[in-house]
């Protein structure tokens, strides 16, 4: 918890800082762990049910370990209208996982959003912050094939 004692310090008895405290936490362990929370609450001042609200509120957290590889599915009108939903279906054959869970192997986190505000170029997919547009099932099952085998260490490219 040192790295944790380094995120608070000179925060300590400041409630208006919980936000940034938690994205400094997930930067640091690439997610919320359940005792970072706790010490967090104790250390800020503000109470434990009010940590795992804003930490369960925002979708920008995340309470469970993420994979190496994010890949996030816009299920928005655009991207639904465009085969969004052969999408899923896709990471789900391919990765055995349903969105919002992590591999076995701990190489791919699968989400699902709303809206990326990228409708024009639907359906969309974002890998580790990389926008990939007009996406099928095959190029997607393209792009991790490639993650999978090691080709490209993590990142995926438009195919």
């Amino acid at each position: 918890m040192t790295r944790l004692n380094s995120i608070l310090k000179g925060r300590r008895s400041q409630p208006d800082q919980l936000i940034e405290v938690l994205q400094d936490v997930q930067e640091i362990y690439g997610y919320i762990p359940q005792d970072a929370m706790k010490t967090v609450a104790k250390e800020l001042g503000v109470p434990l049910m009010e940590v795992c609200r804003v930490a369960n509120f925002y979708k920008a957290f995340t309470l469970k370990p993420r994979g190496k590889n994010v890949i996030t599915i816009c299920t928005g009108t655009a991207c639904h209208v465009r085969g969004s939903d052969l999408l899923i279906d896709q990471v789900k054959a391919q990765l055995k996982v349903d969105p919002g869970d992590t591999t076995k192997d701990g190489l791919f986190t699968v989400e699902c959003v709303n809206c990326v505000g990228a409708c024009a170029l639907a359906p969309i997919v974002v890998q580790n912050g990389s926008y990939m547009d007009h996406m099928t099932p095959g190029k997607l099952r393209k792009l991790i094939e490639k993650v999978r085998v090691g080709k490209r260490k993590g990142e995926l490219a438009n195919a």
